[in-house]
């Protein structure tokens, strides 16, 4: 729908088109010609691989032929579904111009311009963000806690898309972290109460591993973090969030609060590398609405995964205020990048003599690991000194009564 969109956007931006059928004719034309070339390279595909299954049958040249067979199987596979997809973009292009052809007419004039493309899609969009309204209304009023302001320790902006219909659009999500002594676990409570799917069991999990080889090369682990989007009441899934998470985590740890002014989206890997996700445009648009129904400050902003740059297709309006510096947009290419946007403290990287500069958020979050370990430590060894007394006042008694009989 999106493509079809700016395909619209296209034709009618490179100067002014005639409100007529010919319009209408050009749109079908486009995403014609892309469903007749797709269509021949299907047929040259098929004779491709008929050719091999027969002398394979034969016994010729190829004895995989069962393989030949399943491989050009998935390639149409994937042409019909390609093939949907130009269906799906050729009904929404020629929806999209009729409306546009309706409105040229209703307004008097003979041509369409910008104004009227802008003004049919913010036309789709009002007939199904009913949800959407709904849950931006709540959030201005209170009912759903999201900051736009101030700062917190141990909790982030993250972001999240949800698709109803033909019609996606980006929401906040208050994420929490805290954190306590324990045996190095992650907690992740959307998957305990079967609410988190498994590739968001997954980008948590990986938390674990960038935790264990950044900070506990050398010591174990002595922590059990939990995180949880706060007033989540469905499915959680994707991997989008765990950036996000990570901060959380990093900032409960190191007691460096976050800025609520600015959202974060992105996954990570077990090196702290963030990675490209999906819905870029609707998350940071989805926040860029929230900010500005509580007023634009020009503190606010969104984070996102630097290789997310070249899909960025934003709002007209969301645009305007990034070019006015009322709002940001940060692209990202590592944990330490996004922790120093977050908090204003630097990562810190290790010296020679292989620890973090004091002041770091690195050096404040192995501290507090190290103490979590020394605390483990002593309460292991008064648990033993408690036994071993236990153990000797039995022995004892033992020899006493030994004696008494």
């Amino acid at each position: 729908v999106q493509q079809a969109e700016q395909l619209e956007i296209v034709l009618v931006e490179g100067g002014e088109v005639g409100c007529d059928g010919p319009v209408l004719q050009r749109a079908v034309l486009c995403l014609d010609l892309h469903a007749h070339v797709l269509d021949h390279v299907r047929q040259v595909r098929r004779r491709h691989g008929e050719g091999i299954v027969a002398e394979a049958a034969d016994g010729l040249a190829l004895p995989d032929g069962g393989e030949a067979l399943a491989r050009r199987q998935r390639q149409e596979g994937h042409e019909v579904a390609v093939a949907v997809l130009l269906d799906e973009l050729r009904v929404q292009a020629a929806r999209l111009l009729q409306v546009l052809e309706v409105r040229g007419g209703q307004a008097g004039e003979d041509v369409v311009d910008r104004a009227h493309v802008q003004s049919a899609l913010d036309a789709q969009i009002r007939r199904a963000d009913r949800v959407r309204s709904r849950t931006q209304e709540a959030i201005r009023r209170g009912t759903i806690l999201i900051d736009v302001d101030g700062e917190a320790v141990g909790q982030v902006n993250g972001l999240s898309v949800l698709q109803l219909g033909g019609f996606a659009f980006g929401q906040p999500s208050r994420i929490t972290a805290s954190v306590q002594l324990g045996k190095g676990d992650v907690v992740d409570i959307e998957r305990q109460v079967e609410l988190g799917g498994p590739l968001h069991s997954k980008g948590v999990m990986i938390l674990s591993g960038f935790l264990g080889q950044r900070y506990a090369a050398t010591s174990p682990l002595a922590l059990k973090a939990s995180l949880v989007f706060e007033q989540s009441y469905g499915g959680v899934d994707g991997d989008s969030a765990s950036s996000a998470e990570l901060y959380a985590l990093l900032s409960a740890l190191s007691g460096a609060p976050v800025k609520q002014s600015l959202a974060v989206t992105g996954s990570v890997n077990q090196h702290g590398f963030v990675q490209a996700i999906g819905g870029v445009n609707e998350k940071i648009e989805g926040f860029f609405d929230v900010c500005r129904q509580a007023g634009l400050t020009g503190s606010q902003g969104v984070l996102i995964p630097e290789s997310n740059v070249k899909h960025l297709m934003l709002r007209d309006d969301v645009v305007e205020a990034v070019r006015a510096g009322r709002f940001n947009v940060y692209p990202i290419a590592t944990i330490d990048e996004g922790i120093e946007v977050l908090t204003g403290m630097p990562a810190g990287g290790r010296n020679r003599q292989g620890r973090y500069p004091r002041g770091t958020i690195n050096h404040l979050v192995e501290t507090r690991l190290h103490e979590l370990s020394e605390a483990v430590r002593e309460f292991s060894a008064k648990d033993n000194g408690k036994k071993s007394k236990s153990k000797g006042s039995a022995k004892k008694g033992s020899v006493r009564k030994g004696a008494a009989r």
